[in-house]
């Protein structure tokens, strides 16, 4: 695990679609200064400003004339197009589309690092389109690029959060960022069998099921709004056991303080916090990118194979304007102090399902053919028999 820290000038950040500040909190972390952030949403720029009040602050990147000379540019950029849990229109949606002025203003300037996060469905949507544009993109402008799919987990969250990384550079080798580090993931038996996370908005193709750990935070979710997964807590009683964690304890499933996003509550109804939170980069994930972007290491020698064009794109692959390639890696990069799920969400405070909600997601639940434990069901149908007779 890199602890060190170089004796150079700490490196300059540009965060451009900054949303609530979560790559450039992981990255002031790592050592490095905030110079501009661009983000268009009003409650993430509340946010911002609250939490970055001497950086300036653009709010479009359609108008944003030229980018400051700095180190590193950041782009994590909407995935309403690209997530599964969105429109799926692709990388040319009127949102996901957005990324196409940040190769614009690239045309124009020279950072170090450029560094792009989105959801792993961009490796599959459309067979890769989405994937295939970015990396052509930055062929064309001279960059050599690397990627490199996450599980944000490494960082001691319990949240099994998949996110794609990216890394670009004109001058240097991103898999000296990328590659440099690889743990591999915990075995089954490390994690707790006491909490289930679970997304309640589900039921009918899947569960969102997640072991001692809650599925991927969402912006959206299958019926179109902002909510906080559920948790089953084995043995609880009754009105107990099937709860939604606060939005305070999501804040810290992202890696962020609790109450990050209180800046964003005037004049907004709750649910935008779950969204703000649900698109939002894990913190810890940008603070390991971040130190390896001041410090690359050596790349783990790993066999790498030649990644034909019109393939699948892998969970791991680097290449140029020559040639691209494929390599096995895991999701892990590094192994931090992991904090279980029952020990970080504060089950005492959380509120019970609802009675609706507990209802829609069991009704779906018994049409499906989905698999899931028989203690589930009934802890399901236990929690709505409390939930209807609360003094019974």
């Amino acid at each position: 695990m890199l602890t060190s820290t170089p004796s150079s000038p700490p490196l300059s950040v540009a965060g451009l679609f900054a949303g609530i500040g979560g790559v450039e909190l992981g990255l002031q972390a790592a050592g490095m200064r905030t110079e501009l952030l661009c983000e268009w949403w009003e409650p993430a720029q509340a946010v911002l400003r609250h939490h970055f009040p001497d950086v300036p602050l653009h709010d479009d990147i359609q108008t944003l004339e030229s980018l400051p000379d700095v180190d590193v540019v950041t782009a994590g950029f909407p995935c309403t197009d690209l997530s599964q849990a969105g429109r799926t229109a692709g990388i040319h949606g009127r949102a996901s589309g957005m990324i196409k002025h940040l190769f614009q203003l690239l045309e124009d300037a020279s950072p170090r690092w450029v560094v792009i996060e989105n959801v792993r469905n961009m490796l599959a949507l459309d067979r890769g389109t989405a994937m295939e544009y970015l990396v052509t993109q930055f062929e064309c402008l001279g960059y050599t690029w690397a990627y490199r799919l996450v599980d944000s987990r490494f960082t001691g969250v319990p949240q099994r959060r998949h996110r794609v990384i990216l890394v670009a550079s004109k001058s240097e080798d991103p898999r000296q960022v990328l590659f440099a580090d690889d743990a591999g993931e915990r075995p089954d038996h490390f994690y707790r069998e006491d909490t289930y996370g679970f997304y309640w908005t589900e039921g009918n193709t899947g569960l969102g099921w997640a072991r001692d750990a809650i599925p991927t935070l969402k912006g959206g979710s299958g019926l179109g709004i902002p909510s906080s997964p559920a948790i089953w807590t084995k043995g609880a009683p009754a009105g107990r056991a099937i709860v939604t964690p606060l939005i305070a304890d999501a804040e810290a499933l992202q890696g962020f303080p609790r109450a990050w996003t209180e800046p964003a509550q005037q004049n907004s109804r709750p649910s935008l916090r779950w969204k703000l939170v649900g698109n939002a980069v894990t913190v810890g994930v940008a603070e390991w990118l971040g130190r390896r972007l001041a410090n690359p290491g050596t790349p783990i020698p790993l066999p790498s194979r030649l990644l034909p064009a019109g393939s699948r794109w892998p969970t791991a692959a680097w290449g140029s304007a020559d040639s691209r390639h494929t390599l096995d890696v895991s999701l892990w990069p590094e192994q931090h102090p992991y904090r279980h799920l029952s020990d970080l969400v504060e089950l005492d405070l959380a509120k019970p399902l609802s009675l609706r909600a507990t209802t829609g997601f069991h009704d779906r639940l018994m049409r499906s053919r989905l698999r899931y434990q028989e203690a589930f069901a009934l802890a399901l149908k236990t929690h709505i028999e409390h939930m209807e007779h609360p003094t019974a």
